[in-house]
């Protein structure tokens, strides 16, 4: 035997991103500090652990018709396949066809909360994503529909009580199918997560871990993100 406990090592994870939230928290007094320490620290963990063919990053998203939406906290994106990420004093923009998943990080979750990620969420699936044929050994393959962006939100707390039930249930079925928030964490508590029945929730002791692990499995079944039509974002070049 290695001696080694699995249950030990994701114990461990999310241990240590419960402490690091729960510290920030306390620590520090300014809000927008606050603010940029917990996205850092989810940021960080998904850096550290989500395969390298993803990369993420506090982002806005363009797309080809010059259309941007809001600037979001956390953006999983591709970076093998994608072009065009680009980066201007010091603030990424990053092309529609790139994303794979994006999420708004608070210190709490409460019906505003839900409310304001929603919005954030649709700002970015709204945005038109192109997609060309793709050239193979096996002849030109059909170009893929672009794949649905993975929305939600992620905290340490909650503001309710209980913190992981029925207002929790009915903050998320408000948002449009735009808008749905698809998988969250309340790191403090547990996971949320829209499934093809509705919300589920699943009061979790190691919640970060959780949340890591469903939204692997998530990204899993979204494969590549599509070919993108580099020409349609050149045309502005002739403005």
């Amino acid at each position: 035997m290695s001696g080694w406990s699995l249950e030990t090592l994701l114990a461990g994870l999310h241990g240590e991103i419960s402490l690091r939230l729960e510290r920030s928290r306390a620590a520090i007094g300014h809000p927008v500090a606050k603010g940029d320490a917990t996205e850092g620290i989810w940021i960080e963990l998904l850096k550290n652990y989500l395969p390298e063919r993803y990369r993420v990053d506090r982002a806005f998203v363009i797309d080809s018709t010059d259309t941007t939406s809001q600037q979001i906290d956390i953006v999983v994106y591709d970076r093998q396949y994608t072009p065009l990420i680009f980066k201007q004093d010091g603030t990424l923009v990053i092309p529609a066809e790139s994303v794979y998943a994006v999420f708004e990080a608070k210190q709490s979750i409460d019906a505003d909360q839900v409310e304001y990620a929603a919005k954030k969420i649709a700002s970015v699936r709204s945005l038109y994503r192109t997609s060309l044929p793709i050239p193979s050994a096996a002849g030109v393959q059909p170009a893929k529909p672009p794949g649905h962006i993975i929305g939600g939100l992620l905290t340490f707390e909650s503001e309710w009580n209980p913190p992981m039930g029925a207002p929790l249930l009915k903050a998320l079925a408000t948002a449009e199918a735009t808008a749905s928030l698809d998988l969250g964490c309340v790191a403090a508590h547990g996971i949320f997560m829209r499934q093809d029945d509705g919300n589920v929730l699943e009061a979790d002791k190691r919640a970060a871990t959780a949340f890591l692990l469903e939204l692997i499995a998530r990204l899993q079944t979204s494969a590549t993100v599509p070919m993108i039509d580099v020409r349609a974002y050149a045309r502005f070049l002739k403005g």
